[in-house]
């Protein structure tokens, strides 16, 4: 090939070069085009190598209108209207995607429960891909998941296929169908961004099971309820939420793993809700380096045990104050929210190996599960945790929730049975006591006065108001050892 002097390239060569070849044109392909002295068949060569990556090009973007041209009939936008007291009627948009019952028989709506939540079926309008406009014929949702199922009776209608979200990983692309801002049947591409994202605040919904993909695929207000699909066209996840602090895209959307979706759709068709288990513990949400390293782990990871119901599942099973359970079901455990995930979409009455750190060491469990619907009606009180009685929340002590001794945890800090104190069982994010005290720490003197109750630790702090800091003595659990620690409240962060 001949050596040339001078560039003539096009900047719109230069642009599909880059898009073809996910760069530069090769070497040999600009060496071709520089012009003081053509090669004619270095020029052809160049050609028919930039038209080998256009085509290739193409290819790929006529593979993203095919799973387009597939999916877009099984998507559905959705409008709902309630009546709200003192607000009147409230409507609400967002889009669906049209499936098969488990059994393959009946079509179904899977959608957001916001989308529809309050709204009866003849205040639902799903417009269908050819126009049509129906209405659902029964409606069961789940408020853990912010799922919902609607049954629809209509001819000619094209269900989705679903992907087995477990498969999918993070830069695989897909495509987000729906109707952002009503604009119906709108398409957009990307890919995962993250998967197992967790701890979202999901406005005023409270969501248990947060296991969700994270999307760069443009998701909008509108776009909540519908799919987020795979290259073949299947269902990978339900688009729900957008981190955004402008309300619209910004890069960072979630959807419901397709696994989580369809058991819970399962659920909803078989029994009309979804029957979840609970272990009776509750969790340190907390865990930090520091903890860890005091019960002899190297890293953090797993979910802490700060406290076990009686008669529950996990009492049975004797787990104790302090364990770590590291895997359970076989899978491993990332965090208290993980933990909770695997545990309630566990079926009740299942029995289950589990792995924890006690000690210093790996300790295997097997624990049979109970029924979370039975202990909410024993507790009275729908709970957000994991099926438990709550912990109050004490007014006089801002920042803490506190427990009074009982047997299991003087046992576990090998107090005699007379000594007094009363257990830190959480401490709220930026309150005043964080970085003071920890979960699990037992407070037995404030002031060089004992307290036993949150009323006594109370009355004491209040007594304290004209110190410049308050000694507080506590004991903590280090290594298995219950050791003693001073340490000093500053007056300032009281007031």
């Amino acid at each position: 090939m001949s050596k040339l002097t001078k560039w003539t390239v096009p900047a719109s060569m230069f642009f599909l070069g880059c898009l073809a070849g996910g760069g530069l044109l090769s070497i040999p392909v600009m060496n071709a085009v520089r012009a003081s002295a053509v090669d004619k068949a270095a020029l052809e060569e160049a050609y028919e190598d930039l038209n080998k990556k256009v085509t290739a090009l193409q290819e790929g973007s006529s593979l993203l209108a095919r799973v387009a041209h597939l999916a877009t009939p099984s998507v559905v936008h959705i409008e709902s209207r309630r009546n709200v007291p003192n607000k009147g009627v409230v409507e609400e948009t967002g889009s669906g995607v049209l499936v098969s019952g488990s059994d393959g028989k009946g079509i179904y709506v899977v959608t957001n429960r916001h989308v529809i939540d309050g709204a009866i079926p003849g205040n639902i309008s799903i417009s269908l891909f050819d126009g049509r406009v129906i209405n659902p014929d029964d409606i069961r949702a789940d408020r853990d998941t912010d799922l919902a199922v609607l049954r629809v009776n209509a001819p000619n209608l094209s269900p989705a296929r679903w992907a087995d979200s477990d498969k999918v990983d993070i830069g695989h692309m897909v495509l987000a169908v729906g109707s952002p801002f009503g604009l119906s049947q709108s398409v957009t591409f990307g890919i995962i961004s993250a998967k197992g994202r967790r701890k979202l605040k999901l406005g005023t919904t409270a969501v248990l099971n947060q296991d969700f993909l994270q999307t760069d695929a443009a998701i909008n207000p509108g776009n909540s309820g519908g799919p987020l699909i795979d290259l073949q066209g299947r269902i990978i996840g339900i688009n729900t939420a957008i981190a955004s602090s402008s309300g619209g895209n910004e890069g960072i959307g979630f959807s419901i793993p397709s696994n989580l979706v369809r058991r819970v759709m399962d659920q909803l068709l078989e029994f009309g809700v979804v029957q979840r288990a609970y272990l009776g513990v509750r969790l340190d949400p907390a865990f930090d380096l520091r903890s860890a390293n005091r019960l002899k782990l190297d890293r953090v990871g797993g979910a802490r045990v700060t406290e076990v119901y009686p008669n529950t599942a996990a009492s049975k099973a004797n787990l104790l104050y302090d364990d770590v359970i590291l895997s359970f079901d076989g899978v491993d455990v990332e965090d208290e929210n993980h933990l909770i995930n695997l545990v309630s979409l566990t079926p009740f009455g299942k029995k289950v190996r589990m792995v924890v750190w006690r000690g210093g060491n790996k300790v295997p469990v097997l624990v049979q599960l109970g029924d979370r619907a039975e202990m909410r009606e024993q507790s009275a009180v729908p709970t957000p945790d994991m099926g438990l009685p709550p912990v109050r929340t004490t007014s006089l002590t801002p920042g803490l929730k506190l427990k009074p001794l009982d047997f299991q945890v003087r046992e576990t800090h090998r107090l005699p049975a007379r000594a007094g104190g009363i257990l830190v069982n959480e401490v709220a994010i930026d309150s005043v006591w964080q970085g003071i005290v920890e979960v699990g720490d037992l407070i037995v003197e404030v002031d060089q006065w004992p307290v036993a109750s949150e009323s006594e630790l109370a009355s004491v702090l209040k007594a304290g108001q004209a110190l410049p800091a308050i000694p507080i003595r506590l004991m903590r659990l280090e290594g298995g050892k219950s050791v003693e620690h001073v340490v000093q409240l500053p007056q300032s962060k009281l007031q």
